[in-house]
């Protein structure tokens, strides 16, 4: 099933928030966009669950809005004062109707966790397809305190370690949503690239 982006053409900053209908309707992340209780609500009549990737304003902004909406638990990798399930490593965690494995990838976001099933990857800010920097394999930025490129190299390579070969989506928590082309691109393609530009140790943005 594709996943629902109910944070899509929101006027403020924020992440993609994706909604997963199924036996287990889920949201990953929140995003900041108001309002965003109205378009699930659209779509869904309960929200089980609200899966967190990392904890930057961005994908958090609304959470608290969405968890008093809906009365959804809340899973996450760090303390949170309403989570209900924490999430570690290697952790099994059911998205909609499928089963993803959580995958720690810090570098961007200490607290960072990827979910990576059979066919999809949900990759927060670790690796993106396109975000202004790069339009073909792009990486969350590391200059921030807290943040390291080092974390994030490491993180992409583990994301590759444990991505079986059958994955043809990426959802990213910026850009858009990325999907195997067979004649081009797919998505390790993406990610290997993404660590290749991480590699090279240059600042992403000019500000940097």
């Amino acid at each position: 099933m594709e996943p629902i982006v109910v944070t899509d053409g929101a006027d403020v900053f924020t992440c993609n928030a994706y909604l997963l209908d199924g036996e287990t309707p889920t949201l990953v992340d929140a995003g900041t966009m108001p309002g965003v209780v109205d378009v699930i609500a659209d779509h869904v009549a309960d929200l089980d669950r609200v899966v967190l990737t990392h904890q930057h304003g961005d994908h958090v902004g609304e959470l608290d809005a969405v968890l008093d909406r809906f009365d959804a638990d809340l899973y996450a990798y760090a303390d949170h004062p309403r989570r209900t399930a924490a999430i570690d490593d290697g952790d099994t965690i059911t998205i909609g109707d499928d089963e993803f494995e959580a995958i720690y990838t810090p570098g961007h976001a200490s607290d960072h966790l990827s979910f990576v099933s059979d066919e999809a990857l949900f990759s927060g800010d670790v690796v993106v397809y396109n975000d202004g920097a790069f339009d073909d394999g792009s990486f969350g930025r590391t200059d921030r305190r807290g943040q390291s490129r080092e974390q994030l190299i490491e993180s992409l390579e583990r994301v590759l370690h444990r991505l079986p070969d059958s994955v043809s989506a990426m959802y990213a928590g910026h850009g858009d949503p990325f999907h195997a082309d067979p004649a081009g691109d797919d998505v390790r393609t993406v990610i290997e690239r993404a660590r290749e530009r991480a590699e090279r140790r240059e600042p992403k943005y000019p500000d940097e």
